[in-house]
């Protein structure tokens, strides 16, 4: 069966099936993207930043810093050395509040993703009832020669197709969704691993009189 009789046998629902699998293919393809650039650059750049600032080399820390500012990581970094004579516990809150406002990046798109999970199922469902009832309506109980044998062929062939195409919707985005959640899992976690190495070098440049902070 080629993919236009397969889509066709799905009935009405196959419609709105077919949108929520495109809407879902490109906001996959944003968020792959997205995790991507993340995953392929981040460490590196982090790696690099607090070598800089380790030695005390300010400056080019923060110029690396403006140069990968598309990071989330790095836009964080950013708002914490951007304060003045910031004690440990404001750069601390710095780095939580920069991180808190990230947060919603990470999480883009979820509630779309869950939405398809959750609506394509149900227009399975609802494409197997019209299925089913078109197959019924078709039915001449008592007179077997009377019955519309291409009506109740075509009205099951729509409830089983419907079922499949629901599922398949639902279950592809549910795999792909759980991946991106595990990413965001991991992201918080070296989010705050490297937030604690900054904070840590703070910390004891305050402690020895050495404040660093950016400047404009």
């Amino acid at each position: 069966m080629s993919f236009t009789n397969f889509f066709l046998a799905g009935g009405i629902v196959a419609y709105p099936l077919l949108a929520f699998s495109l809407l879902g293919v490109a906001l996959i393809i944003e968020r792959g993207i997205f995790w991507y650039r993340i995953k392929s650059r981040q460490h590196k750049v982090v790696t690099i930043v607090l070598k800089l600032y380790r030695g005390k080399q300010l400056m080019p820390a923060i110029a690396k810093l403006k140069q990968n500012a598309d990071l989330p990581i790095c836009r964080i970094f950013l708002e914490a050395l951007a304060i003045e004579n910031a004690t440990p516990t404001e750069f601390r809150l710095a780095l939580e509040t920069a991180t808190q406002a990230e947060l919603p990046l990470f999480k883009r798109f979820n509630t779309f993703f869950q939405t398809i999970i959750a609506v394509a199922p149900l227009l399975g469902l609802l494409g197997t009832i019209l299925g089913l009832m078109e197959s019924f309506a078709a039915l001449d109980i008592g007179n077997v020669s009377g019955t519309n044998t291409a009506g109740v062929t075509g009205g099951i062939s729509e409830a089983l197709t419907s079922t499949v195409m629901g599922l398949v919707v639902a279950i592809f985005t549910l795999l792909v969704a759980n991946s991106f959640r595990s990413f965001y899992l991991r992201q918080l976690a070296l989010i705050q691993e490297y937030g604690g190495q900054l904070e840590l070098l703070y910390r004891r440049f305050y402690e020895k009189g050495e404040k660093l902070y950016a400047t404009s």
